[in-house]
């Protein structure tokens, strides 16, 4: 699987063993082959067997002048002025993706309560770092001035991302350039969520992320790791116990430890059951027990399901 934020940059790198994933999330990944994160049909599938509740779907909105500046709206069944808002961000090493194949993210925290947001942003060779941080900012702005016409006035807005999203969702939380350049703040935020993401990858192995970068002249801000501060937004950090794609002890675990270093509320999980992909993949109905990924993801936003 190429379409991922750090494959080269995670156990493998650091010499360990690889893992032997559990039987059934081999088997599901075999059985899948996964290419729904690169925007295949099996995305489609996953979205459609997962349940909707009372949710509904405004597809296709713009939230700036490129095609690629655009994003999909999941609503609740009942939307009040509390109600969690989520905008999140799929992974793809900044290189493939669409907002269509991750629907079933949205219609699953949709059916648990939350007003969605799943957003396209440029990838390369269309731009480098750090385009797609502008795009995800922009995205916020947008997002957060669409919740009072949908009746979600005093909403609380969480960013999140899989993968190369989680990364970008860090780096929105965290370096108050991007958000301050389109009048927002990361203090704005009620938290972020991050899930197998990549917040400290060098050096850069992976070929398809290099020039994504600037490989070898590879900014050091890039890092999520240069930007933990003390008063930054609420963490929700999760990944599969064994990942071979992006090191969970370098960068989830790494990460939750700093920012707790600096009194930052943390909720760390580690899933045992799960990998890089089905991590997300277990927000889809027949991949839920891969880990309550879902659940924990709700709890921390404190979603509350439609009776």
């Amino acid at each position: 699987m190429q379409d991922i934020a750090q494959r080269a940059t995670g156990r493998q790198e650091a010499g360990q063993r690889p893992s032997v994933l559990p039987r059934r999330a081999a088997l599901a990944t075999m059985a899948l082959g996964l290419p729904w994160l690169g925007g295949c049909s099996v995305g489609a599938a996953l979205s459609a067997m997962t349940a909707k509740g009372q949710g509904r779907l405004l597809a296709d909105q713009s939230y700036g002048p490129d095609p690629r500046q655009s994003a999909d709206l999941f609503l609740p069944g009942r939307i009040e002025s509390g109600t969690p808002a989520i905008l999140f961000f799929y992974g793809g090493s900044w290189n493939r993706g669409d907002r269509e194949t991750y629907r079933f993210v949205g219609h699953a925290l949709a059916a648990r309560g939350c007003l969605v947001a799943v957003a396209d942003y440029r990838l390369y060779p269309q731009v480098r770092y750090p385009a797609f941080l502008d795009d995800g900012a922009l995205a916020l702005r947008w997002f957060r001035a669409q919740l009072p016409r949908l009746g979600a006035v005093a909403a609380p807005v969480y960013l999140m991302g899989h993968s190369a999203g989680a990364y970008n969702a860090a780096m929105l939380a965290l370096d108050g350039r991007w958000l301050a350049a389109v009048g927002e703040r990361p203090q704005a935020l009620a938290g972020w969520i991050g899930l197998a993401g990549p917040y400290d990858f060098l050096p850069i192995v992976n070929p398809d992320v290099r020039p994504v970068f600037g490989h070898p002249n590879v900014a050091p801000d890039s890092q999520v790791f240069a930007h933990v501060r003390a008063g930054a937004p609420a963490a929700f950090l999760g990944a599969a116990t064994e990942d071979d794609l992006v090191d969970p002890q370098r960068n989830t675990a790494g990460l939750a430890r700093r920012l707790r270093e600096v009194g930052v509320p943390v909720v760390e999980r580690f899933y045992d059951q799960a990998n890089h992909m089905t991590l997300i993949g277990a927000f889809a109905g027949p991949l839920r027990w891969v880990g309550p990924v879902l659940a924990d993801v709700a709890d921390f936003v404190g979603a509350r399901a439609p009776a």
